[in-house]
């Protein structure tokens, strides 16, 4: 789904009802292509945010949380010295165009009353975030500057640099579908070719369309979405169609998204009535459908472009250490033909007398082989032509010692292997649940720790180290309950923050979170907490689908053993609870 021209005005038209007259509080830039600003109504506090990138374009209110960088880039510090204590004084719409105007009263560096703009523009990858000041009505804004520049070697059409006069986006051969009369559309729609979609002709003829838009239009009118113009009757697709306007017009927006899977997947400013058999959910706040349906694939794309090293070792360490591990087991099954070689050594030996040097085989009774008519069996044995018959029963023997040896080291070694593996499958589900820098800087540090520093370009710092960040949910008991979204903070919550009365919780023998309810003095907590806690464990781990086993027991039993890996324990004492965890109902439960 893209960000259109419907859903630009469906976020524009909540920002203006909700923060005219807000006053700047901070602006921050925590990304090198998103903007929050935070402003402060007498309904209180609410956070802008504008994402000018290529993947996710977009406005609107925002409750995520956001770790910043540590020195502000140019463009924020720029915005902070103007638009720091600015009113909000208007929030529109260019046309019906991707294109969002926020206007700011504030004073310049000699006291004067002047306007600054912000000017969004929402369109793929050519979104942008310019800050300009002057008259828009006029048309004569000056550009002080944008997130992205654009001169004449990005573009011989249209240059974005200080001091230029900004200009809007060049207009599409398309008709403005918020002036559009219905005579005009009939026009249109009798020029298109018979056999074209209906959802096309209003997708190419139209501004601001979505095709998601336009094929739910058609499914109004015709019960399908891709119903040919020859068989569509025009004056349902026409009433449909100014129904679509006058939601813009007036406002009446109903936000919806579809789910598949409990995942979402597309997204209108509209009831999307057209995804038939997938759930479809309403929402009274356009920003909450943007925060739920863009949060979590955001996240993930950051933390995958910020990982990149770190995926690189663990996929390379993992892939060294399968196939270390099956070249040991290959070698373990062949320590298994120790007692052959036993039994080559004793047969030559008995058989000493009847050999000699320069034999390349020798076939000997197997007196082990008895068969029931009282005969035994052969054995068939390959010598050394070059040595006696006593060094070729050595040369055996040798091979059995060798792979008595062989196969308590090989053993050794395996079950070592095994441990690393599975160390390695905790970070990965460790990365995998990373929400901000400093959660993968404590996964490297931790690799640092763990010795694979070297196997990776890694900057350790020499400042005094921080206490490490974690989760925290509070349950209907009002518990809290803290979780660890590394190994590092697993050992933090386990070893260091929780007493010896809290309950500790971790998903029954996979890679996954460190849970501690922290009970503080507090009365035994209740059924519905304990399964609340276990319900934390089990999804902030490996573990998917229902009836998920979580072991849980008091923190006092949980004991780290010496040189271990980090985020490593055992216990001996516990209980097993079977749950099945609600991600919705967790995410409501979480404070931090």
């Amino acid at each position: 789904m893209a960000f259109d021209a419907g859903m630009l005005a469906a976020a524009i038209d909540e920002i203006r009802r909700e923060s005219s007259g807000a006053r700047v509080e901070k602006v921050y830039q925590p990304e090198k292509d998103e903007i929050i600003i935070q402003i402060r109504s007498l309904v209180g506090g609410r956070r802008i945010l504008i994402n000018a990138g290529s993947n996710n374009p977009r406005i609107g209110y925002t409750r995520a949380s956001r770790e910043n960088p540590q020195n502000p880039p140019m463009f924020c510090m720029l915005l902070r010295k103007h638009l720091q204590g600015a009113k909000l004084i208007s929030v529109e719409q260019a046309g019906f165009e991707r294109v969002a105007i926020l206007g700011f009263e504030t004073r310049d560096e000699m006291g004067f009353e002047c306007k600054k703009y912000l000017i969004a523009e929402i369109m793929g990858k050519y979104s942008n975030l310019i800050f300009a000041d002057g008259q828009p009505e006029s048309g004569t804004m000056k550009v002080v500057s944008s997130l992205k520049l654009v001169d004449f070697s990005t573009s011989a059409l249209r240059q974005i640099l200080p001091g230029m006069t900004y200009e809007l986006p060049p207009k599409q051969d398309k008709l403005n579908p918020m002036d559009v009369s219905r005579r005009e559309f009939e026009e249109v729609y009798g020029r298109a070719a018979e056999d074209k979609p209906c959802d096309r002709f209003i997708c190419e003829n139209f501004l601001g369309i979505a095709s998601s838009t336009a094929r739910e239009i058609v499914f109004r009118a015709t019960r399908h979405t891709d119903t040919p113009k020859k068989y569509c009757i025009y004056s349902d697709l026409e009433r449909e169609f100014f129904a679509f306007v006058d939601t813009v017009k007036n406002r009446t927006f109903e936000p919806s998204m579809v789910y598949e899977n409990s995942l979402p997947v597309e997204y209108c400013f509209m009831t999307l009535t057209h995804y038939t058999g997938l759930e479809v959910r309403s929402f009274e706040s356009v920003s909450e459908l943007l925060d739920l349906y863009f949060e979590t694939r955001d996240r993930e794309r950051r933390v995958h472009q910020r990982a990149g090293d770190i995926l690189k070792l663990l996929t390379n360490a993992e892939t060294r250490i399968l196939k270390k591990l099956d070249l040991q087991r290959n070698e373990l099954k062949k320590c298994e033909m120790g007692a052959e070689y036993k039994k080559y050594g004793d047969l030559i030996t008995a058989n000493m007398f009847a050999l000699e040097k320069g034999m390349k085989q020798a076939v000997l009774t197997d007196y082990e082989d008895w068969h029931e008519d009282g005969s035994y069996g052969s054995c068939i044995i390959e010598l050394d032509e070059r040595l006696t018959p006593a060094a070729n029963a050595q040369r055996f023997y040798k091979r059995y010692n060798k792979s008595k040896t062989a196969k308590v080291e090989l053993a050794h070694q395996i079950e070592l292997g095994e441990s690393e593996l599975e160390y390695i499958y905790t970070v990965f589900d460790a990365l995998s649940r990373a929400e901000n820098p400093t959660d993968l800087a404590e996964i490297r540090d931790e690799l640092y720790r763990s010795g694979y520093a070297s196997k990776m370009k890694i900057s350790t710092s020499s400042k005094k180290s921080v206490a490490p960040s974690y989760a925290v949910y509070k349950t209907v008991g009002g518990y809290r309950v803290l979780c660890g979204k590394n190994n590092i903070q697993n050992e933090y919550i386990t070893h260091t923050v929780a007493s010896k009365g809290d309950y500790w919780f971790h998903v029954k023998n996979m890679p996954g979170s460190h849970v501690v309810m922290v009970c503080d003095g507090m009365p035994e907590p209740s059924e519905k907490d304990f399964t609340q806690a276990a319900e934390i464990a089990a999804f902030c781990s490996k573990a998917s689908g229902a009836n998920i086993a979580v072991d849980y027991t008091l923190a006092k039993n949980v004991k780290k053993p010496p040189r271990s890996k980090p985020g490593f324990v055992i216990y001996h004492t516990n209980w097993t609870a079977y749950v099945s965890p609600d991600p919705d109902k967790i995410s409501a439960m979480r404070e931090k």
